[in-house]
């Protein structure tokens, strides 16, 4: 959601006001109209069951008594600033948008209609664990990552447009006295394995059977056997 955007004749950059973007109020009553609102359609669809104490909600007058009240609370939402900076966030954001549920490297065996991966326990100090699924589970929780038929992770619109963005873009930084973007050169000697571990958090050296031990390059062979060569006699 840009903080601004292009005037009608494209002569001038048009900034928003300060504090524009989600309100904490607005927010907060947008928050409580939406969980409201889908708690009703699911007792509607009879997707609720009660239990104990709260048997006596099946009943529509006793459900409806209950939610009244919540109406009326001003629901508290907290929206801030992220610590580390809009980069961070856009990281955080870009391990849901680019990559896919599990990485081929997690995956470690497939037999008897089982599929064996790692997983990391972050409530025993991060520990890498060994889980075991029938195919059918893994492939139903795999399938839980994927969008529903017209859905998009990431939609662009306005000067963001895919058709027009490089162009309105420059036209937006000549409107804010912004320089061009510098375009990042990597390093010739660059080794690729740095690049995959940066992006990925993958590290190449890693033993792939130990997981724990680093490889170690002591030496690199040339092909000694070349292709022969044909002339072309036709």
């Amino acid at each position: 959601m840009p903080g601004g955007g292009l005037s009608p004749d494209g002569a001038s950059w048009i900034s928003c006001r300060p504090g524009y973007f989600v309100p904490e109020r607005v927010l907060s009553c947008l928050f409580r109209g939406v969980f409201l609102g889908k708690l009703v359609a699911a007792y509607e669809e009879k997707r609720l069951n009660f239990y104990s104490d709260l048997a006596h909600l099946a009943e529509p007058r006793a459900f409806s008594a209950y939610l009244a009240p919540l109406w009326q609370l001003d629901w508290v939402v907290d929206s801030k600033r992220p610590f580390a900076g809009p980069e961070q966030v856009l990281r955080y954001l870009s391990r849901y948008t680019h990559r896919i549920a599990i990485s081929n490297d997690r995956l470690v065996d497939i037999n008897d209609g089982k599929v064996q991966f790692r997983w990391k326990d972050y409530r025993d100090g991060n520990r890498q664990k060994l889980m075991t699924l029938d195919a059918d589970e893994f492939i139903r929780r795999f399938l839980l990552h994927v969008l529903p038929d017209g859905f998009q992770r990431i939609r662009y619109f306005g000067f963001l447009a895919n058709r027009y963005r490089a162009e309105k873009l420059a036209l937006c930084r000549q409107l804010m006295q912004m320089p061009p973007p510098t375009t990042a050169t990597r390093e010739a000697n660059a080794d690729y394995r740095d690049r995959y571990e940066a992006l990925t958090g993958i590290s190449l050296r890693r033993c792939p059977l130990c997981r724990c031990g680093t490889m170690v390059v002591i030496e690199t062979f040339e092909c000694t056997s070349r292709r022969p060569s044909f002339a072309d006699t036709s």
